[in-house]
């Protein structure tokens, strides 16, 4: 049994955690740059805590609010011109996913010159970036845990990870309770894109023994507690077991990568803006039942865990948790339509050849475009 895993992060997990943020910003540099959303984190009034902390720990700070939910290669390169501008030496990431790949990026440019673009797709390399701390309010994206930063690129519409060992935080804060704002159509999709993360991390070829003990222990700790916290926001034990979830989903990609699932979302999200988990959840249940046959012992394993029975059922099981979330849907209802399917399909193979490569039944183009269609009803 031979097999590689390196990730070095300095999770902080625990209630009241955050607190922490100001004194972690300080280990790393004198004037910090906060990357946020514009709305979320400023009325729950954490942003508000935060800079109270930075102040604090006596360091300066700038603030750039403008991450959008799918964050754009166009939102870092503003953001990292402010770092510089500014003398800022350590980013923030405050928020979700979007937020934290931001600063990962920010952290990344401000120290790189060329086209962003080029160092996604490999034609150029760096291992340098401004030291990034990170402070998820959602539990999803596990970005907290792994050196990726997902882009969309505005012109072109690909959808597509910056992947850096140097963008792995310094420090990232965990705490359950700031998950606790979330509207429950956010907590619906972040959570399964977690729980999806650990799933497909676990379905990967480039899976390992680290890897699928995450991805395990992930896809259980989310598979109970993502329910329960739907339905109960004040079972705060439930809550630290989705946040723990999540980012052990973020740890496992980190190494063992997304499959087809991940890799035939982003041109959906990255074409229309959809929310992530959405599109997640309209192709999953048809992308798994067509990819049963691949790994049928693992999908016994993932249907037992859904509470289902064996391979047969895992679909089956698969639907019956989006309903419980509220997240049934299909693509045709996030606005995707038939005339969008070669565009997809031919992006899907641009982007997102590794994640293909790792699915458990490697599809063709007509097939990915049947998948697809089906999805759209």
């Amino acid at each position: 049994m031979n097999f590689h895993y390196y990730l070095p992060v300095n999770l902080i997990f625990g209630e009241g955690t955050s607190e922490q943020a100001g004194e972690e910003c300080k280990k790393y540099g004198k004037k910090v740059l906060i990357v946020t959303g514009e709305n979320s984190t400023k009325k729950t009034g954490l942003l508000d805590r935060i800079i109270g902390q930075i102040k604090k720990a006596e360091i300066s700070y700038v603030l750039y609010n403008k991450v959008p939910q799918n964050p754009l290669t166009t939102t870092a390169i503003e953001g990292a011109l402010l770092a510089k501008q500014e003398n800022c030496d350590v980013v923030l990431g405050l928020g979700g996913g979007s937020a934290m790949d931001t600063a990962k990026a920010i952290a990344f440019l401000a120290v790189n010159n060329g086209d962003i673009s080029d160092y996604i797709y490999g034609q150029l390399s760096s291992n340098s970036a401004l030291p990034i701390i990170l402070v998820p309010t959602t539990c999803g994206t596990g970005s907290e845990g792994n050196g990726f930063a997902v882009l969309t690129n505005p012109e072109t519409k690909d959808k597509k990870s910056l992947r850096c060992n140097a963008i792995i935080a310094k420090s990232s804060i965990v705490d359950p309770l700031l998950m606790t704002t979330m509207p429950k159509d956010i907590l619906a999709t972040v959570g399964f894109d977690a729980f999806c993360h650990c799933m497909e991390a676990y379905l990967s070829f480039s899976s390992q023994p680290i890897t699928d003990s995450l991805a395990l222990n992930g896809m259980k700790y989310i598979a109970l507690a993502l329910p329960r916290v739907y339905k109960d926001y004040g079972d705060i034990e439930s809550w630290a077991a989705l946040s723990l979830g999540s980012t052990y989903g973020g740890m496992a990609i980190n190494t063992a990568g997304v499959t087809l699932l991940h890799g035939m979302e982003h041109p959906v999200s990255g074409l229309y803006n959809v929310t992530h988990g959405k599109g997640l959840a309209a192709l999953a249940p048809v992308v798994l039942e067509e990819s049963i046959k691949g790994s049928p012992e693992k999908f016994m394993t993932i249907s037992k865990i859904l509470g289902g029975k064996n391979e047969a059922d895992c679909t089956e099981s698969l639907r019956t948790f989006l309903d419980g979330i509220g997240l049934a849907t299909t693509l045709a209802e996030q606005g995707v339509k038939e005339e969008d399917v070669e565009w997809m399909t031919d992006n899907c193979l641009k982007v997102s050849a590794a994640g293909i490569k790792n699915h458990p039944v490697l599809f063709d183009r007509d097939r990915i475009k049947e998948l697809y269609k089906k999805a759209l009803a």
